[in-house]
């Protein structure tokens, strides 16, 4: 699958290689979390927060793996980058991929309207638990709480709530600030089309807070360009300024 955009004449075609690291990442997710779970919590001593904020970082990636999915940039056979999807949103705390899909897309068509599943102007805190409406179902809630006891029979339950638990209620929080709050907050001039904002240039930073997703006005205009290329594109598009 190709994407090209006029203003920069690139061309990304994900290929394969959006697969091998959407697996990578998935892989990599299932490791970490069994080392940490299988570990006596006593083994950690100074470097109990810092695994959990890999973890969380971790976590993060699962749902980049799954929205890139929707975008249909995982891999070139679309039966293939919709089971990744799938299985990316199910170990999201059990999203499901259909809602979650169609969401998303609305939020693309929609963006900063009424009909905006993800934007809600207002205080911090009340625009989070709007957000968090729009997903989380009570059947979600059923299949965490027996998934976090069914793991407890495995693995020691404050192990399954540092590494399990709270690194999936963190990555929310993570991907909600700078993959939507932060963007979309604030009024926009008539010429911002995605009512988006975007991250200054750091592809570190860009990279350790939410996989590039902060460079939010270019995903916008280059919804087909996955995670892992969007720092090509930083710099190369016009991001008409924010007005509050």
């Amino acid at each position: 699958m190709t994407s090209k955009d006029q203003s920069t004449n690139i061309r990304f075609t994900p290929g394969w290689w959006g697969l091998v690291i959407a697996l990578g990442i998935l892989v990599i997710w299932a490791v970490v979390l069994f080392f940490l779970l299988s570990r006596p919590l006593t083994a950690f001593t100074w470097w109990l927060i810092p695994a959990i904020l890999l973890q969380t970082h971790l976590y993060t990636g699962i749902f980049i793996t799954a929205h890139d999915a929707m975008h249909g940039t995982v891999a070139p056979l679309r039966w293939l980058n919709d089971g990744v999807g799938w299985v990316a949103a199910t170990l999201f705390a059990f999203n499901y991929w259909p809602r979650l899909y169609r969401n998303h897309h609305r939020h693309h068509r929609h963006v900063g309207t009424a009909d905006d599943p993800d934007v809600h102007q207002g205080p911090f805190w009340k625009w989070y638990i709007f957000f968090l409406k729009q997903y989380i179902t009570w059947p979600q809630v059923v299949l965490m709480a027996l998934t976090y006891n069914g793991l407890s029979l495995l693995f020691q339950q404050v192990n399954v709530a540092l590494f399990w638990m709270i690194p999936a209620l963190l990555s929310t929080l993570q991907l909600f600030y700078f993959g939507t709050y932060l963007p979309h907050k604030g009024s926009f001039p008539k010429a911002n089309r995605h009512h988006s904002d975007s991250l200054r240039k750091n592809h570190l930073w860009a990279f350790l807070s939410c996989y590039f997703f902060g460079y939010h006005y270019e995903h916008h205009e280059l919804p087909h360009v996955p995670w892992w290329q969007l720092h090509r594109v930083k710099g190369t598009l016009s991001v008409p300024l924010k007005e509050s």
